[in-house]
């Protein structure tokens, strides 16, 4: 039996522990069950309840949640349709999101992969400083009617 101090009481009978429990206007719990014998704390569970909660919102404020982010383009984009498309993924990029860039094709335009390479070197070139690794048109991913390159922020400076 451990009281809300720290301090070991040693071993006693449940009905005890209760009977001390309530005598300090505290809650008997149950830390370890399958010790032998089973391992109770006198506490003010509520308090630890809202401690633990406490702790755990903070944590959570500290951590940085990366998300993905697609952008989806024609092979036949138009050249400001582009440039808006670029700033965004810039902007994501800035933000430390990943950036999914799909190129979908379109009827005959899978015929001509060669303006969706094109597209996706200007958006390399583009984007090197803020990315983490240097890319290539070659690591893109044909599945079906789509090309797809995966952008990684690089270390961002806040």
């Amino acid at each position: 039996m451990i009281d809300e101090k720290g301090v070991q009481l040693g071993i006693m009978s449940v009905k005890e522990a209760l009977r001390e429990a309530d005598a300090r206007e505290l809650d008997l719990v149950e830390v370890a069950p399958k010790a032998n014998p089973p391992v109770c704390r006198i506490m003010d569970y509520s308090k630890y309840r809202y401690e633990q909660k406490k702790r755990a919102k903070e944590a959570k404020k500290k951590q940085h949640v990366i998300t993905l982010k697609e952008i989806k383009l024609s092979p036949k984009i138009d050249r400001h349709d582009f440039d808006y498309k670029l700033k965004h993924i810039k902007d994501f990029l800035e933000e430390g999101h990943k950036v999914k860039v799909s190129i979908v094709f379109k009827g005959r335009e899978a015929e001509h992969p060669e303006f969706a390479y094109e597209l996706l070197k200007e958006i390399i070139e583009s984007t090197r400083e803020l990315c983490a690794e240097d890319y290539s048109p070659q690591q893109c991913k044909i599945e079906n009617r789509t090309l797809t390159l995966t952008l990684t922020p690089g270390k961002i400076s806040h």
